[in-house]
């Protein structure tokens, strides 16, 4: 007789969400590459660790809230909208590899977006 209880555990399988690149090659979404691009956005500035894990956590729970196959914009575009309610310096930084600056016109144009739309109101 054996003296031993044995218990099994049911894991919900996650299905791999499937991102579909600019050349039209596809890979499975990966947090880690979400997570290190959004690190190096905000490299020497003061975000906490715990506050970049709530961002990656929120642009999975966007991504898979699609319940299709997303496109690498879409997931770009929910990285660089986090980043705007972080840390603007790291929000231009990530914009400017994700929306591949050439010049200084480009910084320029997109902090005059930034400022735009986080300026308050004037009361007149």
């Amino acid at each position: 007789m054996c003296q031993h209880r044995y218990t099994t555990f049911e894991r919900i399988e996650e299905v791999g969400i499937m991102v579909v690149k600019r050349s039209g090659e596809r890979e499975t979404f990966s947090r880690s590459k979400v997570l290190s691009g959004v690190r190096a956005a905000c490299k020497n500035r003061p975000v906490e660790s715990e506050t970049l894990e709530s961002l990656v956590n929120g642009i999975e729970d966007i991504v898979r809230a699609a319940g299709r196959d997303v496109t690498s914009e879409e997931v770009g575009l929910a990285t660089l909208n986090a980043l705007r309610m972080v840390d603007d310096v790291a929000y231009v930084r990530f914009a400017s590899v994700y929306k591949g600056f050439d010049n200084a016109n480009d910084f320029a144009r997109e902090v005059g977006n930034l400022v735009k739309s986080t300026a308050p109101k004037s009361r007149g």
